[in-house]
């Protein structure tokens, strides 16, 4: 929507995975791939992905590809990927939620460790144009925060617009939104009736999910796992903020 100056038809105009491929989505028989859709997209290309530092191709490096990096608090994270593992018939059985923080983990899940996967990231913006932003800020004030996209994507947008983008890229007009939120896909990719791809979209939800003593054994991995460095997360946004 910021590239498209607020324009709500022009971003009406295909689905969210045409508009925004998935850089190593590969559903073989079903769609078209995401280097394929890349290679149809005229550029400037947005291109989506979830891989770690060392995966992503050298050419994103080696070209100075502009790079906005989504960070969220690992426990709802945790809880976030096993509702997500549940829908989606991509990847295996995520088992309990007790078998899956375990593997959440010690990262034995999709793209491995979420402890390297923000710290290699956040390394990363030192060296690279990477804007380096939190779920927690989105939620907490979107203007604030899409104003920095604005300026890092070399923008310049009203208020008015700024008011449009953030009506329109809420989540609860996402969640109703066929265009984004997956429901065009079959069910045999993401299967909607155990889990909506547009879930919750809150701060703070693990507090349903995690017992009191998963909870200490998770902060004390993740203690460890983050000593070090100086990035901060936020696990809740209204009331009273604990810091992880």
């Amino acid at each position: 929507m910021i590239l498209n100056d607020g324009d709500i038809e022009k971003c009406k105009r295909d689905f969210i995975d045409v508009k925004v491929p998935m850089l190593e989505m590969y559903l073989p028989g079903l769609r078209t791939s995401g280097i394929e859709q890349l290679e149809k997209n005229p550029s400037p290309r947005i291109v989506k992905t979830h891989l770690p530092t060392d995966l992503l191709p050298k050419s994103f490096w080696k070209n100075n590809c502009k790079i906005i990096y989504m960070a969220r608090n690992a426990k709802d994270v945790a809880v976030s990927f096993y509702h997500f593992d549940l829908m989606n018939n991509l990847e295996p059985f995520p088992g309990s939620w007790e078998e899956y923080l375990e593997k959440f983990m010690t990262g034995n899940v999709t793209y491995g460790s979420w402890f390297n996967h923000v710290k290699n990231w956040w390394n990363k913006k030192e060296e690279h144009p990477i804007l380096f932003l939190y779920y927690e800020d989105m939620k907490e004030n979107p203007k604030q925060e899409i104003k920095k996209i604005t300026q890092f994507l070399e923008k310049n947008l009203n208020d008015e617009i700024l008011d449009k983008i953030i009506h329109h890229t809420s989540f609860e007009m996402m969640k109703e939104n066929p265009l984004v939120n997956y429901t065009h896909l079959p069910s045999t990719v993401m299967d909607h009736s155990k889990s909506p791809f547009m879930r919750k979209g809150v701060t703070g939800d693990w507090k349903n999910y995690f017992t009191v003593a998963q909870n200490e054994k998770f902060d004390t991995i993740y203690k460890n796992e983050m000593s070090g460095t100086s990035l901060q997360f936020c696990t809740e946004i209204k009331g009273t903020k604990s810091q992880i």
